[in-house]
């Protein structure tokens, strides 16, 4: 079969993912290792490209490849990555097209020899702008990320310390960035002014560890500390460790509500709780707001199964494993034949007919995005002989693109932007199909109004945004080969 240059997704309903990124200081180790093994922490983050950057307090080395964490790196490419300070980055493309130029951590150069690693998870909605301002300060852009933006902004910031240096790239820069930094003797870690993505730090060893989930910390052996609060910088060298928050931080984040749905891992700790049980909360409001007559309960694997729990144990049904789930299928390097693509959903999903045949099922999904797979999972229910299929899902119809780091669909994509419910009902197929409304996803989550980003169910952004945004825009501009 003929080899793609970009993993290719057998599951098109879903948001695709943000990307991941962990940093680590630890003096006398050598730990790109560890920043290795964080990233497989994050692979599901982002599938498409990943790297590491590591130092030693007098030179940086990196190595950067497409495709999993796993293919992207042998143990020689690790061998070579030296030094008590690394950087790693998994990728899904949000800016930029899935290419090898695009794959990060990104260098940049400032003046007087200055010299940074940069690792980004997010989406800046100013880079335009912004790259044609650095082009004429004598930047050359390689790629066609916002990343290489970021990078580029705070290598020449006119700043002589980091406080000045964020202070003044987060005056300019616009959207979401969670960022982990590194020159040859430091690590940075940043989280925007919103705090739409997370980043969180905790210790390792003698050091430090950053990472965009405490799953990666708590993989790697270290100790989760606290998350960044928004507006933060935190900058890590051989002293210790130092914090800043740019004065026009907004006092309480603006975190994608989607972090909590379906992103971070449910053992991760996210706005001070564990996300399970935030998960499982959200599966017991939608039962309390979209009850069903039925006789099991069952998940979609893998990351509605806590929103499945928490309805069963709300509602009083049983739960139980009604879809077991090819976790090795999904992302692949090998164009599936169009059998295969027609297939589909049973290359990911099989049924379990002595299990549900003659029982009234409540399935219950973290989201709907064009409503494709959701079909194909219904009829491979429905050939498995249920006899009822309610579907219910923890989170609200999504009627708006996002802005900051997921990959959704286009607007004329989204299923729930033009048609009622009753008509995403009948599209899929299902006797029934229920949302869990905009508040209780509100009250799930214990978040004060104006906390959290949910302009995907609303259309309302904490900045303004444009109507849509096109994740190729900078791709007609030229950039390095791949």
């Amino acid at each position: 079969m003929p080899h793609t240059s970009w993993p290719i997704t057998l599951d098109s309903d879903r948001p695709r993912e943000a990307c991941g990124v962990v940093g680590v200081f630890a003096p006398g180790d050598d730990v790109a290792n560890v920043a290795y093994f964080g990233l497989f922490a994050l692979q599901h983050r982002g599938q498409e490209s990943a790297g590491i950057a590591a130092a030693d307090g007098r030179k940086m080395v990196m190595h950067t490849a497409m495709g999993l964490i796993a293919q992207a790196f042998r143990e020689e490419d690790l061998d070579r990555l030296t030094g008590h300070i690394a950087i790693g980055h998994t990728r899904y493309s949000t800016t930029g097209a899935p290419r090898r130029a695009n794959a990060q951590p990104i260098i940049a150069h400032g003046e007087n020899g200055f010299k940074i690693a940069l690792g980004h998870n997010g989406n800046v909605i100013n880079a335009r702008p912004l790259r044609a301002e650095l082009e004429e300060w004598g930047s050359t852009f390689t790629s066609t990320s916002d990343s290489e933006v970021i990078a580029e902004m705070y290598a020449k910031a006119p700043a002589t310390t980091w406080e000045e240096r964020s202070a003044y790239c987060m005056r300019r820069l616009s959207g979401a960035y969670s960022l982990v930094i590194m020159t040859k003797d430091q690590l940075v870690g940043v989280r925007d002014p919103l705090g739409i993505r997370p980043l969180c730090i905790g210790t390792f060893g003698n050091g430090y560890i950053l990472a965009s989930e405490s799953c990666a910390i708590d993989h790697v052996g270290g100790k989760f500390m606290r998350e960044l609060v928004p507006g933060e910088t935190v900058v890590i060298d051989e002293s210790g460790i130092q914090s800043f928050i740019w004065s026009g931080a907004r006092e309480k984040h603006a975190m994608c509500i989607f972090e909590h749905i379906y992103f971070s891992r449910p053992d991760s700790i996210l706005n001070g709780k564990l996300n399970q049980i935030t998960r499982a909360a959200m599966g017991a409001q939608l039962a309390r707001e979209q009850p069903a007559e039925a006789d099991l309960v069952i998940g979609v694997p893998d990351s509605a199964i806590p929103h499945a729990v928490g309805y069963a144990n709300e509602i009083g049904i049983p739960y139980g494993e009604g879809l077991v789930r090819n976790r090795y299928v999904g992302r692949t390097f090998i164009q599936p034949s169009q059998r295969m693509r027609e297939i589909g959903v049973g290359m990911k999903f099989n049924a379990l007919p002595d299990v549900i045949a003659g029982k009234r099922l409540v399935v219950v999904e973290d989201s709907i995005i064009r409503g494709t797979t959701k079909s194909r999972v219904v009829k491979l229910l429905r050939n498995a002989g249920a006899a009822e299929i309610h579907v219910r899902i923890a989170s609200p119809p999504i009627i708006s693109t996002c802005h900051f780091g997921v990959d959704m669909a286009t607007l004329d994509e989204l299923i729930a932007a033009k048609k009622t419910v009753d008509e995403i009902r009948d599209t899929i197929g299902a006797d029934s199909l229920g949302y869990l409304s905009v508040e209780g996803l509100r009250k799930s989550v214990q978040a004060e109004a104006g906390t959290f980003c949910n302009g995907c169910f609303t259309g309302k952004y904490p900045i303004p945004v444009q109507l849509e945004m096109d994740k190729m825009e900078f791709e007609s501009v030229g950039a390095g080969n791949d």
